[in-house]
């Protein structure tokens, strides 16, 4: 049924095409939330789940929610899965459902799959049969609170490993009244400040020449132990 309206609107959606659908499979709390999440972002989603509680708690919410089971690649068939580009296989209670649904995503052509994984022997295996983006939602959810219980940043984001990061903070004392370009920040300690946001305004670029006062937040961009430096800052 899904196919079939599919395949009338376009024979095989594109990644580029920011209005396809995407397939989600698990509906758990990564899985819904990804679900809701790209439903607010105007993206149509169609959900597979086995529990059938899930499907109806989740039936009045998706576009689409299905009954079924994901490690049946004739069950994925018959859905329509093959129609979708992208894939978000958010199953994380079974390493062995996860890389079976994953396979059989794979095998029938889907082309961008998501695969939340719920360990580093879990990731390889993912990768090991095609999945290209791998997700550990878990164990970044716990970098980013470690790093913001640690220190007096707002927000914390990492990439590349954990070497580079953006983070949201509170202006420190040693740069307020200061321009950014008066401050030398990037001098001093090899950061750069990417963003400004001060009260009743909304963030902006930060230039040479913007001053910063003691209620500003800032974006900063950075070494992971550089930020750190600068965080430690008074």
């Amino acid at each position: 049924m899904w196919g079939a309206e599919r395949k009338r609107r376009r024979s095989r959606p594109t990644q580029d095409d920011e209005h396809s659908a995407v397939l989600v499979v698990g509906l758990g709390r990564f899985g819904s939330s990804t679900a809701r999440t790209l439903l607010r972002l105007g993206r149509e989603v169609m959900a597979i789940e086995r529990s059938p509680e899930l499907v109806q708690e989740f039936s009045g919410t998706l576009t689409h929610v299905v009954e079924a089971d994901a490690t049946n690649i004739s069950a994925l068939k018959q859905i329509g899965a093959g129609d979708f580009s992208t894939a978000v296989v958010g199953i994380g209670s079974s390493v062995e459902a996860s890389v079976l649904t994953t396979a059989n995503l794979i095998d029938l052509g889907v082309e961008q799959i998501w695969a939340k994984a719920i360990s580093a022997a879990h990731g390889k295996i993912l990768r090991r049969i095609g999945a290209e983006h791998v997700l550990y939602p878990e164990t970044e959810a716990g970098d980013r609170v470690a790093h913001l219980v640690s220190s007096r940043m707002l927000d914390y984001i990492e990439f590349d490993g954990g070497h580079f990061a953006v983070v949201k903070m509170r202006a420190p004392k040693e740069i307020h009244g200061l321009t950014l370009g008066e401050s030398g920040i990037r001098a001093k300690y090899g950061v750069t400040v990417v963003g400004i946001k001060s009260p009743g305004k909304d963030f902006t670029y930060a230039a040479p020449e913007t001053r910063v006062s003691s209620q500003d937040v800032l974006i900063v961009a950075g070494n992971v132990q550089q930020l750190g430096a600068f965080d430690a800052r008074p």
